[in-house]
This record gives C-alpha cells, structure tokens and sequence, in this order.
C-alpha cells in the first residue's frame, strides 16, 4: 500500500523530486489556546483514484489523482521532503500551494492555477516543513479536521457557499535549473541524503467529495515568506494532484480494506505522559495570515452555534512535557519518547503506554515506527 508520492521534474533537473506525505496525528483541542505541534502518528494509505475506477463517484475519476481515508473529525498534516545535495548545500527548492476544496489554504483566495506574490500564496520547500492547517494569523493556523462535506463545516463551505469539491488540491512548481545552478553552485559531488520508499509518482497536471477540511484547533505554526525571487520558480513545469478523502465507510466499500485504527484522542496522549513538540525558526520572514481565513468559525464554533456537538472529546488539556529545538524534523511518537527518555529501550516504552489504555491504540504505530521510522517526516 502506497504512503507517499513524489512530484517529479527530471526534465527540468534530475534531483528536482518533492517527497509529500500525509500525515495522521492527533486532533488538539478546539478551544481559546494556541497548542504545541502533536506527534506524528504515521501515514495516511494513499490509493491511485483510476485503479478504483468502477468503484468511486465519477467526479473522481474525471480528476484523477490519489484517495485516502479519514474518519470524520480526524486531523492530519502534510509534510514535504526531497533529497539534500550534499554538493549544492541544499535539498532542490519547490513552490507548493495548497487548497482545500479550491479554497487556498495560505491566503482563503479562490484556487488559481497560478503562483502570486502579493500576497503569497504558496509556500516554498525545503524552508516549509510541513502544513497543519489554515494560515489564520502569524504563527497561527488552525488545524485541517475532517467533516462531511455539506455539513457546513468546512472551509470551502464557510467562504463560497458551496460544498463542491472537497479534498485537497495541490500545486508544485521546481525551481528553474540555471536559477538553481547559479543561486547553489555545486562544490562536490553528489550524496543523496535519504532514499524514497513506494510511492506515486506524479509527473504531470493530472466531487462532490464525501469528505473536506475544516478549521479546528489553533496551533502555533509559522509559515515563511519566500526567500527567493518569484520569477526563480519554472512555472512552465507544472505538476497538479488532486487528492479525495474518503469517510471509513466509503473505503471500506472502495477498497475492501479497513482505514487505520482511529487515533487517540489528545487527553489520552497527553495523560500518558507522552510529549508535545515546539521548534526554532533561523529567522525566516513569517507571512502575516489571511483576513479572509481569520474570519472562519472554527467546527466547535459552529457546532454551537448549530446546536450539534462534531468534536467528540474536545477536552482542553495540560501539557507538560515539550520537546523543543525541533526545524526541519517533525517527530513521531517513539522518537519523541527517546527525546524525553533518552536511555530508555522501546521494551520500556512499550511498558509506559501498556500502562495506559493508549496501549492497543498505539502499538500498531509503534511497531512501525520501530521498524521503519514511518513516523518521521
């Protein structure tokens, strides 16, 4: 089962590959405060929509791209990753803009095909880590949570008015080679970095959605201005996916197959004591977020004012233990353990969380992680 995709551009450079995950972790509370970055709790399975064919809505196919499964008001985040170049000092950059339900996550602007600079409304790798949600102020997003799409909740609903596409688009643009060659001159020769697991692989532009993206949670997250010159970025050379979300029950239909074990809630984590994560900046410019998306009503919000109740367990909590320092390296579950317990082996972990009733909740994560780091984006 596929848990990535890479956005190639050999035509434009060998190494000019983007590595985007996504990633499940835990939904923080939908309250007044602005939490800490929850753990990594693995991949979300990605599937090829045209491999299903006869068995998704015909929107789906018509747009091509990748589908995975959420439960509904489950959160998640993307991370995006390509090869360091030991010889250039730096992984090869992208321009990446990010929609949810044609609703662009930076700045609540209407989806365009193209990149603007005023304001900006794409993000760059590798200064971008990742993305948890809509940009509401600086240093703030809100987190993308899963809720049926014509409920109301989500963000596409909240500004157009319509519940029409759901999901996530997504947009990369490599930086053009003589840019690139001139801005990272090579001193050596090549050493990649990390090697690329199974993945989809997208080389070309390639409903209603059963499920879209809401605003949760606010988290502290900054999302930086960038650093080069908009006319560096090869807007001939374009790669667009679209990605589908499907409720449990729509895959399991789809598929055949279970979606993941629903994840712990943000109490149970963190009254087992496991970490939170804050990071560093070195001192990029932060965007200042978007009027337009600061006027959204979080799902909590609107559910009061709906008289519903979407977030089950939206209990505020206490953190105690943070891990810090973090940048470029988002930490999943066991490595964030090792951190705070630095000479414990994983059979003493995995006592910590039997001591819990985290423990069948997690163990599966566990394993995975201990095996082949899939927590780590």
């Amino acid at each position: 089962m596929t848990v990535w995709w890479v956005f190639s551009f050999d035509q434009v450079h060998p190494q000019a590959r983007l590595s985007l995950n996504l990633m499940r972790t835990l939904r923080i509370p939908d309250d007044d405060t602005t939490h800490l970055l929850p753990p990594g709790l693995g991949r979300f399975p990605l599937r090829h929509v045209d491999d299903f064919a006869t068995s998704v809505p015909d929107q789906w196919v018509t747009h091509g791209g990748v589908m995975f499964p959420m439960y509904q008001s489950e959160a998640m985040w993307l991370s995006f990753d390509s090869n360091y170049l030991q010889s250039r000092g730096t992984s090869y950059p992208f321009a990446i803009k990010i929609s949810s339900g044609k609703i662009n996550a930076i700045t609540g602007d209407t989806w365009t095909d193209r990149l603007n600079g005023d304001p900006q409304d794409y993000m760059v790798s590798p200064t971008q880590p990742w993305l948890d949600g809509f940009c509401v102020e600086k240093d703030v997003i809100r987190q993308f949570v899963a809720m049926p799409l014509g409920s109301g909740y989500t963000a596409e609903e909240q500004i157009s008015g319509a519940a029409e596409h759901g999901g996530l688009q997504i947009l990369v643009h490599p930086m053009k080679r003589a840019v690139f060659e001139r801005r990272f001159p090579q001193r050596q020769q090549d050493w990649i970095g990390h090697s690329v697991s199974p993945a989809v692989m997208c080389f070309a532009e390639d409903e209603p959605m059963e499920i879209g993206l809401a605003p949760g949670g606010r988290m502290r997250q900054e999302i930086y201005e960038d650093p080069f010159d908009i006319n560096d970025w090869d807007t001939t050379q374009a790669s667009r996916c679209f990605v589908h979300i499907a409720n449990s029950l729509v895959w399991r239909s789809i598929t055949g197959d279970d979606p993941p074990t629903t994840p712990p809630t943000s109490r149970e984590y963190t009254e087992a004591g496991f970490p939170w994560f804050d990071y560093y900046s070195d001192g990029e410019t932060r965007l200042e977020g978007s009027r337009t998306l600061r006027k959204l009503k979080s799902v909590a919000t609107l559910g009061q004012e709906k008289a519903d109740i979407p977030l089950p367990e939206n209990d505020s909590i206490d953190v105690e233990h943070v891990v810090g320092h973090l940048r470029h390296r988002r930490v999943g579950l066991v490595d964030g353990m090792h951190d705070v317990v630095a000479q414990e082996s994983l059979d003493q972990i995995l006592h910590l969380v039997r001591s819990h009733h985290l423990f069948k909740l997690l163990i599966p994560s566990l394993i995975i992680a201990h095996s082949s780091s899939l927590l780590i984006a």
